[in-house]
C-alpha cells in the first residue's frame, strides 16, 4: 500500500533529523579531561620521596592548564622549593626532550638541592663550578637555559663584559659535551681575552671541536684568534680535499652499503718496520717504519704535515696507478714523519720527497735501502 503524502513528510523530517544529529556528534569536541594532579606529583617526587619539604597531600593546586609539564613544574614547586631558582633550573620538569636519563637526574637534584636551600656548590656543582660561578649560575636571567647558564657563570669568571660573556654562553660552546668540560672552559677563558661574534665563535668551536677530537692534548694557550682563523681554514681546506677524494674513491670502487670502510686497496705490499741496534740507532728506542697510505685523511694528513701537494695524487692513488708511503722514525715517544714516496705498478719508486719537497738525506736513504730489499721496491739511482 503506498504511504500519504504526510507520513512520506513525517521519514524525511526524521531522515534529516538524525543526520543534523550525525553531523553534530562528529563535529563536537571531545571533552576536556581534567588536570592529572596525581600524575604531576608522582612525577614530580620520583627519585626524591625521602627528602620533600611538603606534604604532598597539602598540595592544593588552582591551576586552569591541563599541560603535564607546567603541571609537573607546579608540583615540584610545592614538594621541594622553599626558596625561588632560576629558569634554568627549572626548565628540567617543563621539557628532557634530547637528555638521557642520567642528565635529567642531575638536573632534577641541582634543582631540588638548591631550591631547598642547600649549597648547591658542596652538594652538586664543585665538580665543574668555583663557588662564585655557582652564584652567577643562581642568579642567571630568565632567558637562559641550563646549560648556557653555566657557561655564562664560567666566563663571568674570566670577564666583567656581560656582553662577552652572554655571547660565549649562546654560542656552540653551551651544546658541548660535560665530558669535555675542561676543554671548553679554556675555550672559554680565550673568547674572553679575544672577544668574537656568536658566528665567528661557532664556525671555531666546528674546527676546535675536530681538532679536540682528534688530539686530545690540543690547547689554545698562546694562540690568537687570528691564527685560529688561519687553522680553521686551513681545516676547511683539508676537509674538501678529502671530499673531493672520498668522492673520486666511490665512483671507482661502488662498494655495497654497509661494506664501506672508507679505504682504497692500494698496493699489495704490507707495511714494514726495522729497529736499529743499539750500536746503529741514534736516539734512544729508535725504530723506522714504512706505511701505506690508504684513506683520504691519510693522504690529506700528510699533505699538511709535510707541507707538499701529495693529497692531489689521490686519483692515482684510488685508480690503482700509484701509491703513496711514508717513512716515520718513532723515538722517545714520539713521532716524525721523514719522507713521503711514490711507488708506480711496477712498485718503483717514482718520487721521494722530505717537508717542503726537500730531497731526502744520505742516512734517510740508508733506511730506505732496506726497505727496498726486504720488500722488492726499486729505488732510483743517486
Amino acid at each position: 500500500m503506498a504511504k500519504s503524502m504526510i507520513k512520506r513528510r513525517c521519514e524525511a523530517e526524521r531522515e534529516r533529523i538524525d543526520r543534523y544529529e550525525a553531523t553534530l556528534r562528529r563535529a563536537q569536541r571531545a571533552p576536556r579531561p581534567a588536570p592529572d594532579f596525581a600524575r604531576a606529583l608522582r612525577e614530580s617526587a620520583h627519585g626524591f620521596a625521602g627528602i620533600l619539604a611538603r606534604d604532598p597531600e597539602a598540595w592544593r593546586p588552582k591551576l586552569k592548564t591541563r599541560d603535564p609539564a607546567r603541571l609537573r613544574l607546579a608540583a615540584a614547586r610545592h614538594l621541594f622549593a622553599l626558596y625561588s631558582v632560576p629558569y634554568a633550573l627549572e626548565e628540567i620538569w617543563l621539557d628532557g626532550s634530547g637528555l638521557d636519563a642520567a642528565e635529567i637526574t642531575l638536573r632534577r637534584r641541582w634543582y631540588v638541592v638548591a631550591a631547598r636551600g642547600r649549597s648547591l656548590w658542596k652538594e652538586e656543582a664543585k665538580e665543574w663550578l668555583s663557588r662564585k660561578e655557582v652564584h652567577w649560575f643562581l642568579n642567571s636571567s630568565g632567558e637562559l637555559g641550563f646549560d648556557e647558564a653555566i657557561w655564562l657563570a664560567v666566563a663571568r669568571s674570566y670577564t666583567e663584559d656581560i656582553g662577552v660573556a652572554l655571547r660565549i654562553a649562546r654560542s656552540k660552546i653551551a651544546r658541548t659535551p660535560r665530558a669535555g668540560f675542561a676543554f671548553w672552559r679554556e675555550v672559554t677563558r680565550f673568547f674572553c681575552a679575544s672577544p668574537a661574534t656568536v658566528a665567528e665563535i661557532d664556525d671555531l668551536c666546528d674546527y676546535l671541536a675536530a681538532r679536540h677530537e682528534r688530539e686530545p692534548d690540543y690547547s689554545v694557550a698562546g694562540r690568537t684568534l687570528a691564527s685560529l682563523h688561519r687553522q680553521m681554514l686551513e681545516w676547511h681546506r683539508d676537509l674538501d680535499a678529502i671530499a673531493r677524494i672520498e668522492a673520486a674513491r666511490r665512483r671507482a670502487f661502488r662498494t655495497r652499503e654497509g661494506e664501506d670502510d672508507g679505504r682504497w686497496s692500494g698496493s699489495p705490499l704490507d707495511d714494514w718496520s726495522w729497529k736499529p741496534t743499539a750500536g746503529e740507532a741514534r736516539l734512544r728506542k729508535e725504530q723506522f717504519a714504512v706505511t701505506q697510505l690508504v684513506t683520504a685523511d691519510e693522504l690529506v694528513a700528510e699533505s699538511r704535515a709535510m707541507h707538499h701537494c701529495v693529497s692531489s695524487y689521490a686519483q692515482k692513488c684510488v685508480s690503482g696507478q700509484a701509491s703513496i708511503w711514508s717513512l716515520r722514525r718513532s723515538a722517545a715517544g714520539s713521532v716524525k714523519r721523514l719522507l713521503t714516496i711514490e711507488l708506480d705498478r711496477q712498485h718503483r719508486a717514482v718520487q721521494i720527497r722530505g717537508f717542503g719537497n726537500r730531497l731526502a738525506s744520505a742516512e734517510e736513504l740508508q733506511v730506505l735501502g732496506r726497505w727496498a730489499k726486504a720488500m722488492g721496491v726499486v729505488l732510483p739511482e743517486h
